[in-house]
């Protein structure tokens, strides 16, 4: 559900427990390790915090030129359906997502109007002005591999969205969303041409 919010904020975007380690949507999809916490927030809310990171074969630069192509992020994020720069000034854009996040048999549509603020070449700050969020803030940092090609991909979001969750299946469904659009920004990424 969240995933298409991360996704859709990607730019990377986004929503019980606390858990940690490998993850990978299917035999052959990219590997990446994903944390995904609930927690109160000081107003009563209750905040997701997003941790994930994987690596890829392709070059920071071949990294930074797709994350930041967002009129072409519908075609690999799932559940996203429209990017749209409103405007750019300098390394400040506004950008408007259109998704949906489905829980069981029900589709909730979300609207996002960011902030992304590129500091190239290797990080990417997203936050939120007006949308389907109470709270979105999220950011793509692009680490290059020592001593050989790649690069190591870190995504971390702090969300709290304006439709219910439910509690006890939030973190999980949060958990599932972001594998699954992780998965999918691996995979483009592994694939820069």
């Amino acid at each position: 559900m969240l995933d298409r919010i991360a996704h859709m904020l990607l730019l990377g975007y986004a929503l019980l427990a606390c858990s940690a380690g490998p993850a990978a949507a299917q035999p052959g999809a990219p590997r990446f390790e994903l944390n995904v916490e609930r927690v109160d927030s000081a107003e009563g809310d209750k905040l997701y915090r997003i941790a994930s990171s994987g690596t890829v074969a392709a070059t920071p630069a071949a990294v930074w030129r797709i994350l930041t192509d967002y009129d072409h992020l519908a075609d690999y994020l799932p559940n996203l359906e429209s990017t749209r720069v409103l405007s750019r000034n300098g390394d400040k854009l506004i950008v408007e997502q259109l998704g949906s996040a489905q829980f069981l048999f029900f589709s909730q549509p979300i609207r996002l109007l960011v902030q992304v603020h590129e500091r190239a070449p290797d990080r990417i700050d997203i936050s939120l002005i007006d949308g389907d969020m109470k709270i979105y803030r999220a950011s793509w940092e692009l680490r290059p591999l020592a001593g050989a090609s790649g690069t190591r991909v870190l995504y971390n979001a702090t969300i709290v969205p304006k439709f219910d969750v439910p509690g006890i299946v939030g973190t999980d469904v949060v958990r599932k969303d972001v594998a699954r659009m992780m998965a999918a920004v691996l995979l483009r990424l592994d694939r820069p041409g």
